[in-house]
């Protein structure tokens, strides 16, 4: 068993909660625990490359797409302009 304090806010909205769901008050605490225990185990698990990269992938588009191809003569450029001027 296990007991909580809890600040009076925390404490009224617990009431109001528990009164206006019907449940018991340590019902509510039960389902929050799992509630955020559960998301706690989903932030934890490992993600891929792609998935930490997913939401930036084409979102600062060149529109060139010989850059991948290309870059080491466009660095040779670059550095050609900067040292014969």
């Amino acid at each position: 068993m296990v007991s909580v304090r809890l600040d009076n806010t925390l404490e009224n909205q617990l009431n109001f909660i528990s009164t206006q769901s019907n449940k018991q008050k340590s019902q509510i605490i039960k389902e929050a625990l799992t509630y955020y225990f559960d998301m706690l185990k989903q932030q934890s698990k490992e993600k891929t490359s792609y998935e930490l990269g997913v939401d930036l992938f084409g979102k600062y588009e060149s529109l060139d797409g010989s850059l991948s191809t290309t870059y080491k003569q466009k660095i040779k450029e670059k550095l050609h302009e900067k040292y014969t001027h």
